[in-house]
């Protein structure tokens, strides 16, 4: 909460109710407290269980700068079914002994959180949340215009995330979703979250540490991305040879001596005259992403590592 689909639910406390009235539980996925830290809480709204993703809201690294922690949080009621652990004293009287895991997560890594909460305080937590929410709404504002947006609560507005919906593109100019995120490195942008939680979209998730500048290069890129789609819709690009389809372009592609593409090399990695500020230039270009998802190995055959073993000492 909110919603995946960026939007505040205004019935999720009447929905909560009803599952406690029939004797379920509820569990809340803590991912957008991006949205809520200062303003609401789990327990508002009333869920029982809540983990917290510290990457997205509390200052840990993501993904390969990891690990992940994530706390997991409990009403009252359930205090007493926390796990136990074999080794140290913890959980409740009613808890059972944990099937595989460290008493306290990675702790090292919740210093992190713990000194960006200290540092922002109370004050401060709340403000970053309205700042993540303030420029999810700016770029939505600035978005709607070229792409559509797929939902939005009662006054027009989002959460802290919206959804960006790319599939006309499929038919009108043969550019999946995947080529636009593909594009955006070369004007230097990581993409955004892709098809999830619908086919075919953008889930923009800006959070408040971006600079207007940052958003304001974002909507510029998505812009000229639309408008070099707009090229293939109207045959001035040819549809399986163009600038979007053919991202991303390193280094290699356009400064090779027998340059070939049907656009210059310029609009190929310097579409925009910022990106020439700090370019960054993808070290692969395009491939293949379901051959690469159903063939996970790309190791040399087992003939390539036959050879004499080296001891230590004679190396």
């Amino acid at each position: 909460y909110p919603s995946t689909h960026g939007i505040f639910e205004e019935g999720i406390r009447e929905v909560i109710e009803i599952v406690h009235s029939h004797g379920g539980q509820v569990y809340m996925d803590g991912a957008n407290m991006n949205a809520q830290v200062g303003l609401t809480h789990p327990g508002f709204i009333g869920a029982d269980v809540c983990h917290l993703n510290l990457h997205k809201t509390f200052g840990i690294p993501h993904g390969g700068g990891g690990p992940g922690v994530g706390p997991i949080g409990v009403a009252a009621h359930l205090e007493p079914f926390l796990p136990k652990h074999i080794f140290v004293e913890t959980g409740g009287e009613k808890g059972i002994t944990a099937v595989s895991s460290a008493p306290y997560g990675s702790a090292l890594v919740l210093i992190i959180s713990y000194g960006y909460l200290k540092m922002l305080g109370k004050t401060g937590l709340k403000e970053a949340t309205k700042m993540a929410i303030l420029n999810a709404n700016y770029l939505k504002e600035e978005l709607k215009e070229t792409y559509p947006i797929l939902f939005t609560g009662k006054n027009g507005r989002v959460g802290h995330e919206m959804i960006l919906d790319c599939n006309a593109f499929s038919k009108t100019a043969g550019i999946e979703v995947i080529d636009i995120a593909k594009r955006l490195m070369d004007y230097g942008f990581h993409a955004p979250t892709v098809a999830f939680p619908v086919h075919g979209t953008f889930m923009v998730e800006p959070t408040e540490s971006e600079p207007l500048e940052a958003l304001d290069h974002f909507v510029e890129a998505m812009k000229a991305i639309r408008e070099e789609i707009r090229d293939i819709e109207e045959e001035k690009a040819e549809r399986k040879n163009n600038v979007v389809f053919n991202a991303p372009h390193t280094a290699e592609m356009v400064v090779t001596s027998d340059y070939s593409l049907p656009y210059s090399r310029e609009k190929a990695a310097f579409p925009l005259d910022w990106v020439r500020e700090d370019k960054y230039f993808a070290p692969v270009a395009k491939v293949d992403d379901a051959f690469g998802d159903r063939n996970l190995c790309a190791c040399l055959p087992v003939s390539e590592y036959e050879g004499p073993v080296v001891k230590v000492g004679e190396m």
